[in-house]
């Protein structure tokens, strides 16, 4: 959650505010100002993406069968693209529901960046249902917004005071 506040309530404080996510800003919160089709263009973008990605691994495969490198190397890379594309669907599709470790980020980056089809793949299945990473913002952001009003509650009359039962 961002540490961003946004306008002031009656008490003077100040409530925490949205953090926004990639191609639906803060649209999310309400679904409103076109978050419906936001997330159509989300799900037909990372799918055409995907599509024109395997046209690519394509051309690639082709020219390992034209440069002849034998069954061995062929069988390699796309056995490389499959599974680095399944773990790297996997990984894009938990970092929608919490916040991914940086070091484990920053250690499958070379993993992530082979299976960009996987990760293409999980962005469009994900925009079927919502906007990829919604659940996590609306959870962090309504326990942001809880944080805040239980701060906000004042006490009435002094605890000092207050009647105690035998």
């Amino acid at each position: 959650m961002s540490d961003e506040t946004g306008p002031q309530d009656s008490a003077g404080s100040t409530a925490p505010r949205p953090e926004p996510l990639r191609f639906f800003g803060t649209t999310w919160v309400n679904h409103d100002h076109g978050y419906g089709l936001r997330r159509i263009g989300a799900a037909v973008g990372s799918l055409a993406a995907a599509v024109a990605s395997c046209l690519v691994l394509r051309f690639a495969y082709e020219g390992l069968q034209i440069a002849d490198t034998g069954a061995f190397v062929t069988v390699l890379v796309v056995a490389m693209f499959a599974i680095c594309s399944a773990l790297a669907f996997r990984h894009t599709w938990d970092g929608f529901g919490a916040r991914p470790d940086p070091q484990r980020q920053a250690s499958l980056r070379g993993l992530l960046a082979i299976g960009f089809v996987g990760s293409l793949l999980a962005y469009f299945f994900r925009s079927l249902t919502e906007a990829p990473g919604e659940k996590l913002h609306r959870q962090e952001y309504e326990a942001a917004l809880a944080r805040h009003a239980k701060r906000g509650a004042r006490r009435t009359g002094n605890p000092s005071k207050k009647r105690r039962r035998a």
